[in-house]
């Protein structure tokens, strides 16, 4: 889920927005402030309505960040880098770049989450009692009640054990723990995850059309999500799984053309694009990565203004271009390869010089020579040490 509008950085973790997000405050400020409200607290100003609609949102997406944020740092606590935080139409996502290591793990990580939902809507409860206890407007017990109990929900709805849901990860961590197998428990906790959303999606249908609201058509939506997420997951399991013990450097194309950051959009098509059969470009700058340039990013850029945008200009840039060194595993860098590089990524020595590139097709490669390796699937390592610079062709000189 890409961001469309950052925030900038809690607790060293980058968080940002998606543009979908303002549905989902939209929907609750109409809805609380133009239904729930005035029904259970009549008698008030529209204006109390709104201000009361638009503080539970801003509230509510403050819960939603609290969780991630707490899945993200306990990860961070247990080795495993984060990418950062978006929060989105259907809740937030912590991305990470590795996956847990251990069982242990896994489970910390997951279950936090879910505390931390509990622990916020024990927060509100407390201050709806103490508006209460100071007979303080209803309007104000209300709002700090409605944010008690959808925090509880989430974290009692979070705890269902099917992923991508925590309570999927807690099952996996459950089932690795108990069984040894990562891969298998991946497997079983996203097929749950694939039947509870089914069972979603056919409940949604049913109220929908018993004529209960539009209540339903969440439930589809939700349904709907939590299937290709569990789908995703599963897929993610039996690659990870084949590509167990390949290393990076062993699926790259090495010795890629690197061009020079300064060069214009126009110098590129008529010196390599037209004369080379590439359609990844990575860009250095005094000897180090200064972004990447695809054919596509090309090709969108309106053709009068080619002879005088520089390449820095319609390149993804250089912090959000996934790079790997050549010992890393390969399936720590899969699910970084997404993004403004098109499904690329970089491979860089010690010194960050560039060295290599990874694309969709050596994956797709890679996943059909794991047949040949046959029982196996911690072959030793083979081939080059692949830590020593390798000679490219930098254009233009």
């Amino acid at each position: 889920m890409r961001e469309s509008i950052r925030l900038g950085h809690f607790a060293g973790i980058r968080v940002g927005l998606n543009v979908s997000v303002l549905v989902i405050v939209l929907i609750l400020v109409v809805g609380l402030s133009f239904g729930r409200f005035p029904q259970a607290y009549p008698d008030y100003a529209t204006w109390a309505y709104i201000v009361a609609g638009v503080a539970s949102a801003i509230l509510l997406l403050a819960s939603l960040l609290a969780h991630e944020l707490a899945h993200a740092v306990v990860a961070q606590r247990n080795g495993i880098d984060v990418e950062g935080i978006t929060l989105w139409l259907l809740g937030g996502v912590a991305r990470l770049r590795d996956e847990p290591r251990t069982a242990g793990a896994d489970l910390r990580i997951a279950v936090v989450g879910p505390v931390t939902s509990l622990v916020v809507g024990a927060i509100f409860a407390v201050a709806a009692m103490l508006a209460a206890a100071v007979s303080a407007p209803d309007l104000l017990f209300g709002t700090f009640a409605y944010l008690a109990g959808i925090n509880a929900i989430l974290a009692v709805f979070n705890l269902i054990p099917a992923a991508p849901l925590d309570g999927g990860r807690v099952l996996r961590a459950f089932l690795w723990w108990r069984g040894g197998d990562r891969t298998e428990a991946a497997v079983t906790a996203a097929r749950a995850g694939r039947l509870f959303g089914y069972f979603l999606i056919a409940l949604g249908f049913i109220q929908f059309v018993a004529g209960l609201g539009f209540g339903g058509l969440w439930l589809v939506l939700i349904g709907f999500f939590v299937v290709s997420a569990a789908s995703a997951e599963e897929q993610q399991a039996h690659v990870n799984a084949a590509l167990h013990g390949v290393r990076v450097g062993d699926v790259m194309t090495p010795d890629p053309m690197v061009v020079n950051a300064t060069a214009t959009v126009q110098d590129l098509i008529d010196d390599v694009v037209l004369t080379h059969r590439h359609s990844t470009y990575p860009l250095i700058e005094n000897g180090r990565l200064a972004g990447l340039v695809t054919l596509n990013r090309v090709r969108a850029t309106p053709p009068e203004q080619r002879s005088t945008l520089r390449l820095t200009d319609i390149a993804c840039p250089p912090e959000e271009v996934p790079s790997a060194r050549p010992d890393d595993p390969l399936p720590e860098l899969l699910p970084r390869m997404a993004g403004c590089t098109d499904g690329r990524a970089v491979v860089v020595d010690e010194d960050d010089h560039v060295i290599g590139l990874i694309t969709a097709s050596d994956i797709a490669r890679a996943l059909q020579m794991a047949d040949l390796r046959g029982t196996h699937p911690y072959p030793p390592p083979h081939g080059a040490d692949m830590t020593t610079r390798h000679r490219h062709r930098t254009w233009p000189s």
